[in-house]
């Protein structure tokens, strides 16, 4: 086993879980738990209050069956967006826990700007359930990866955090570094689609050392947020032209004004 691909036991030994339900009393007793979204008082530490979970607004069936964009009505199974038919990505099918807005945008910023890695397990929880099921069917987790230069001045990768306890409750392997971000890209904040797609062509590409591990695979992609598809469809198109035999990306959040 190598440092790039991790396979995660599914449970912990009887001995490693007494000592962790130990080590959370003791974390409880010092640190009372706080809701994740407005930080009023709650039961347990990483979790939701019930009017923050209230608020969010979850992306739930009937969506596109490509796009995972949440319609009004439920036109039948296997039903495609205008967006999915005009233009189908390069990617397999998108799945999102939630829009990208109130809470659920609190939490990405938390994670991403505030070092709040301690949501990431939370956040990949709901990660697994909104996922349709292709957690479950994929071969290997897969995060979005930063470039070296972003790495330095961010210190982690937010994509890697959410892969990482989504892979070990999931009991999928982990290829950490199979993709790696060759060209350094402007933040993609504020850009059009069109600068967003330009500013990410040609950025990713798979480690020569992993295309073993790709080739043939069902791979889960996984990002923080999805706004126009420019990062993860790039990425995506590194994983096929390594020989993945499908993608299926799976973010936590998603950037839509509503349902369709």
């Amino acid at each position: 086993m190598t440092d790039e691909s991790l396979a995660f036991p599914s449970e912990p030994s009887p001995l490693a879980a007494a000592f962790r339900r130990w080590a959370a009393f003791v974390v409880d007793l010092v640190y009372p738990p706080h809701c994740a979204g407005c930080g009023t008082a709650s039961q347990r530490h990483r979790a939701l209050c019930p009017s923050c979970w209230s608020s969010v607004r979850f992306i739930e069936k009937p969506y596109c069956a490509v796009l995972g964009i949440p319609f009004r009505r439920d036109e039948g199974e296997g039903m495609l967006s205008p967006a999915a038919i005009a233009r189908p990505p390069v990617f397999d099918r998108l799945r999102a826990v939630a829009l990208h807005e109130g809470v659920a945008r609190h939490l990405v910023h938390r994670l991403k700007y505030r070092d709040r890695t301690d949501l990431a397990p939370m956040m990949a929880e709901w990660m697994i359930r909104a996922s349709d099921g292709y957690v479950a069917a994929c071969d290997a987790v897969v995060p979005v990866p930063l470039h070296a230069r972003r790495m330095l001045s961010r210190r982690f990768n937010q994509s890697a955090e959410l892969a990482r306890p989504l892979a070990r409750k999931a009991g999928k392997p982990l290829l950490a570094h199979a993709l790696v971000r060759v060209k350094p890209t402007r933040r993609q904040v504020g850009l059009s689609a069109r600068r967003r797609a330009a500013n990410v062509r040609g950025a990713f590409r798979v480690r020569k050392g992993q295309l073993v591990a790709i080739r043939g695979k069902h791979i889960l992609l996984v990002d923080d947020v999805y706004t126009t598809g420019a990062t993860v469809s790039a990425a995506a198109r590194a994983l096929k032209r390594a020989g993945a035999a499908e993608v299926t990306v799976l973010t936590f959040a998603m950037a839509l004004g509503g349902p369709i």
